[in-house]
């Protein structure tokens, strides 16, 4: 399984961006999907997941009401809306796959490039 994180770049304070992560092969919908973040001089943390069948989701209380994670197994494809966005969620953004529902990054066996959100007036 590849991941292909896209979508970031710079953003006024309050504003949108829709990250998007495109997987190959043919079992996306049996994996489950988490968006991750990692600030400058800081550790790797959960944005948020979906389950396989996106009827369970998490959100990290930072970003609960304002981010909301979709998927779309027929284009193979889970996206991160980010609305009302904060120079404090400025970081790379990385998209992971995991055979089992986990907030923990240790759980996740593929992960995308990641994909730069910048936050800023």
């Amino acid at each position: 399984v590849q991941l292909q994180a896209c979508g970031g770049g710079l953003v006024q304070p309050g504003g949108s961006l829709r990250l998007s992560c495109e997987t190959t092969g043919r079992t996306f919908s049996t994996y489950n999907m988490g968006w991750f973040r990692q600030a400058p001089g800081k550790e790797r943390d959960i944005v948020g997941t979906t389950s396989w069948n996106g009827a369970n989701t998490y959100y990290v209380d930072s970003v609960k009401g304002r981010f909301t994670i979709s998927r779309d197994n027929a284009k193979n494809t889970v996206y991160l809306q980010m609305n009302i966005l904060k120079p404090e969620d400025t970081a790379v953004y990385y998209c992971a796959a995991s055979r089992v529902y986990s907030l923990s990054s240790a759980r996740y066996d593929y992960w995308g490039q990641g994909t730069l959100v910048t936050v800023s007036s």
